[in-house]
């Protein structure tokens, strides 16, 4: 798998990411490991995870596993300096932490850095994001409800980014992250939070991690233009869409042990026109003579953009379906047929 530049933080990152979102819950810790050895063999270099994970669900007393997990596993087989992590702060208000996730201010941020570290079992986390702001936002299916803060809001937000900022800088200092980035964010906040950073002397944020897949392109305008003129790659959460794009719940069906067998509406993309979108890319990729997992994975590496996928799995089969993808070349064709199946069903959920 090839490695590549992860915008201009220095770092080299594999052209795929593994994320660990399920392990805990869904998925074993020995699973788990498996998992982490299988990518390794195929060369990824990059693990996501949270310290509100696992998910499936998200529960208070097993936040914090999922890094647990990580940490055994260089425990086990050593070797930190040949991967790079990346984990998050939990955003306001989620019930994963006790009593709900306070706002994201200098103490809560350096709080939960020194959790995640003696969890994960390294001195230093690579990349420390913020799971989503601390302000209203649109992501998670909130677009369709949303309404924006208003103006006389605008310099408290900003004076809490440059308050977690300024901490955010201390701790890169102390060696104790590498990079700060964000998650879940919109245009005007990348813009703020890069504005302040280059204004004041403070990390920069270094990547963006915002849902992206063949049915979620809202990333596509504004976002797109930012990220690829500041450099600031797109970390791609849920670029199966939640699993929609396997093929799995095709026919809206709920199979067992399944993450919609947990969360029936899939975090409100089960809608009255997701499965007309989904068996259009399903009878695409069988057009082509492609695996459709592996076809919406490669999509996303042929963005305009610098892109990297973050590729889960509840088990080793499920990981084995998706690596492929890395050497998948889609023939313009098939980028064609894609482009004009979006423009019929641009958003489905």
């Amino acid at each position: 798998m090839k490695q590549i530049p992860l915008g201009s933080t220095g770092l080299s990152v594999s052209e795929f990411c593994l994320g660990t979102m399920t392990w805990g819950n869904q998925t074993p810790e020995a699973d788990a490991h498996r998992q982490i050895d299988l990518a390794r063999d195929h060369g990824v270099s990059f693990l996501d995870t949270a310290e509100m994970y696992p998910t499936n669900p998200v529960r208070a007393e097993t936040a914090g596993r999922t890094e647990e997990i990580i940490g055994s596993w260089l425990a086990a087989r050593g070797g930190r300096d040949q991967v790079v992590i990346a984990t998050k702060v939990t955003g306001k208000g989620s019930d994963a932490i006790a009593g709900g996730a306070p706002e994201i201010g200098p103490a809560r941020l350096r709080a939960a850095v020194e959790a995640s570290l003696a969890r994960l079992g390294t001195d230093v986390i690579d990349i420390y994001q913020l799971h989503w702001p601390n302000r209203s936002s649109y992501h998670f299916r909130q677009n369709w409800t949303y309404a924006p803060p208003a103006a006389t809001e605008r310099a408290g937000i900003r004076a809490n980014m440059l308050e977690v900022l300024t901490e955010a800088g201390r701790l890169v200092e102390e060696g104790k992250i590498r990079h700060f980035a964000l998650s879940n964010e919109t245009a005007w906040g990348m813009a703020n939070w890069i504005a302040l950073a280059e204004a004041n002397g403070l990390p920069r944020p270094a990547s963006l991690q915002n849902e992206y897949s063949l049915l979620a392109r809202q990333f596509d305008t504004d976002l797109a233009e930012l990220c690829a003129l500041e450099d600031v790659p797109l970390l791609a959460y849920s670029p199966l869409a939640a699993g929609l794009l396997t093929g799995k719940y095709a026919g809206d069906v709920v199979p067992d042990g399944s993450r919609r067998a947990i969360r029936e509406d899939l975090g409100g993309r089960i809608t009255p026109r997701v499965f007309e979108a989904v068996a259009g890319y399903l009878g695409l990729a069988r057009d082509h003579g492609l695996d459709p997992v592996q076809m919406a994975l490669a999509w996303c590496r042929t963005r305009p953009f610098s892109v990297i996928p973050i590729i889960g799995a509840t088990s080793v089969e499920q990981l084995q379906r998706e690596l492929p993808a890395a050497s998948l070349t889609l023939k313009p064709e098939v980028l064609k047929a894609i482009d004009a199946m979006h423009k019929v069903i641009p958003m489905p959920y």
